[in-house]
C-alpha cells in the first residue's frame, strides 16, 4: 500500500475514534476535524480583523470617519459576492473549488496592503480581498451541512472551533500588540490567511442531498417568498446592524475607559468562550425551543447588551455581564439562523440561501459601521449603542409577530 494512502487511513481512522469517544457523532464518516479546522481558521481571521482592523487604521492616522468607512467596505462586500458565488455554486456544483479560489484570492488580495497605506489603496485592499473572501463561508456552510446530513442540529459542534479561534487569534494578538508595534498587523493577517488555503485542500467534498429530507417545492424565489422567511432576513440584517458600533469601536471605546489591550483582548476571548459554551449546548436547546423562541430571546438580550456597553463599561463587572451575552447575540442567533435558512431551502438552492444570509448581513454590517464611524464623534458611545439596541429590538418585535411557531 503507498505511503500516502497508509497515512490517510491512519488518520481517517484517528479523526473516527476521537470523534466518537467524546460523543461527536452518531453517522460515520464525519470529517470532524478537517470541517472544524477550516473554521478555526477561518474565524481566527475574523479574531484578527473585528477587535484590531479600526484600532489599526486609527494606528495609520485615519479619524473615526474615514476608519468606519474602511471598515464597511468588506461589509458592502458582502452585499454583492455572496449572491454571485452561491448563484455559481449550485448552478455547477463546484463548492469546494470556490471555496479554495477564494480562500488563495484573499490571501493574494490582501497582500496587496504591503504596497501602500493610503486612504484609497487602502479600500481597494478592503474591497479586493473582501469580495473573495466572502465567497467562502457561505459555500463552506453548505458543504458542512451536506456532511451532517440528517443532524443539522450538530452544526454548532463542528462550528465551535471557529469560536475556538476566535478566542486563540484575539488573545495572541492582544499580547503581541502590546510588546510590539502594530505595524506588524498586516503579517499576521497574511499568516492566518495562508492556514484557511492549507485548510481548504484538506476538506473532502460533499453535495446537498434531499434524500431523508422533506420535499422543499418551486425555485429559490417561490422558497424564499414562504411564509416567515422574508422577515428572518430582515431580522438578519438588523442583527448585524446593531453589531456596528461593537464591532468597529469597541476597542477604541474600552482603550478611552483605560482598559489595556491586553484585557481588551481578554474581553473579547470572554465572549466568544460564552460563544462556544452556547454552542455546545444549542442542540439540545434546538430540539427542545422553537427558532422563533430561540431567535426572539437573541435579539433582546442583543438590544440589552448594547445598552450595557453604551453606558455602564466603565464598571468592570457590567462590562463581563456584557460580553458574557455573546452567547446570544451571537452563539444562539448564528445556530439558529443556520438551522433556519439549511430547513427553510431545498437542496439546489442551499447556496443562494446562504449567500443571501451573507448579503443582508453584510448590508446590516456595513450599514451600522456607517453611522457608527458618523454618529461616534458627534453622538458620543451612549447614543450610538442606543440606537443599535433599537435595531435590535426591532428584529425581536419582527420575529414576534412575522415568524410562526410551526417554522421549528
Amino acid at each position: 500500500m503507498p505511503r500516502c494512502v497508509s497515512v490517510r487511513l491512519y488518520w481517517a481512522s484517528c479523526e473516527t475514534a476521537i470523534v466518537k469517544r467524546y460523543g461527536l457523532t452518531t453517522m460515520a464518516p464525519l470529517p470532524y476535524w478537517r470541517l472544524s479546522g477550516f473554521y478555526l481558521f477561518y474565524f481566527a481571521l475574523l479574531g484578527a480583523t473585528a477587535p484590531f482592523l479600526a484600532l489599526y487604521f486609527h494606528h495609520l492616522g485615519f479619524s473615526s470617519a474615514r476608519i468606519g468607512e474602511l471598515v464597511a467596505i468588506p461589509m458592502l462586500m458582502r452585499c454583492v459576492a455572496p449572491n454571485l458565488w452561491g448563484w455559481l455554486g449550485d448552478y455547477t456544483g463546484k463548492r469546494l473549488l470556490i471555496v479554495r479560489l477564494g480562500a488563495l484570492c484573499t490571501l493574494l488580495g490582501f497582500s496587496l496592503i504591503f504596497i501602500s497605506k493610503s486612504y484609497a489603496w487602502l479600500a481597494l485592499v478592503m474591497a479586493l480581498h473582501a469580495f473573495f473572501w466572502h465567497a467562502v463561508l457561505p459555500q463552506f456552510e453548505v458543504i458542512t451541512f451536506a456532511h451532517l446530513r440528517e443532524q443539522p442540529e450538530r452544526y454548532s459542534q463542528v462550528r465551535l472551533w471557529g469560536s475556538v479561534g476566535f478566542i486563540l487569534t484575539v488573545i495572541i494578538l492582544g499580547r503581541l500588540f502590546e510588546w510590539l508595534s502594530l505595524d506588524i498587523y498586516p503579517v499576521a493577517l497574511v499568516v492566518v490567511m495562508a492556514g484557511i488555503v492549507l485548510c481548504s485542500l484538506w476538506v473532502p467534498n460533499a453535495q446537498p442531498s434531499s434524500q431523508g429530507r422533506k420535499a422543499i417545492e418551486g425555485g429559490f424565489l417561490k422558497q424564499l417568498l414562504s411564509p416567515g422567511v422574508p422577515a428572518f432576513y430582515i431580522t438578519v440584517a438588523l442583527m448585524q446592524m446593531s453589531h456596528g458600533p461593537y464591532y468597529t469601536f469597541i476597542t477604541l471605546h474600552l482603550e478611552d475607559l483605560g482598559y489595556s489591550r491586553g484585557v481588551i483582548g481578554l474581553l473579547w476571548a470572554l465572549g466568544v468562550v460564552a460563544e462556544v459554551l452556547m454552542f455546545l449546548a444549542m442542540r439540545r436547546i434546538l430540539l427542545r425551543f422553537s427558532l422563533r423562541r430561540v431567535l426572539m430571546a437573541s435579539f433582546v438580550l442583543a438590544a440589552l447588551r448594547w445598552l450595557l456597553l453604551g453606558s455602564f463599561a466603565e464598571y468592570l463587572w457590567v462590562l463581563l455581564l456584557a460580553q458574557l451575552m455573546h452567547a446570544a447575540t451571537f452563539g444562539s442567533f448564528h445556530a439558529s439562523a443556520m438551522s433556519f435558512v439549511q430547513r427553510s431551502f431545498g437542496p439546489g438552492q442551499q447556496g443562494q440561501g446562504q449567500a443571501l444570509y451573507a448579503t443582508l448581513a453584510g448590508v446590516g454590517g456595513a450599514a451600522g459601521a456607517l453611522y457608527a464611524g458618523y454618529s461616534w464623534n458627534t453622538l458620543g458611545p451612549t447614543i450610538t449603542f442606543s440606537m443599535a439596541s433599537l435595531a435590535a429590538l426591532a428584529a425581536a418585535v419582527i420575529i414576534a409577530t412575522r415568524l410562526q411557531e410551526d417554522r421549528a
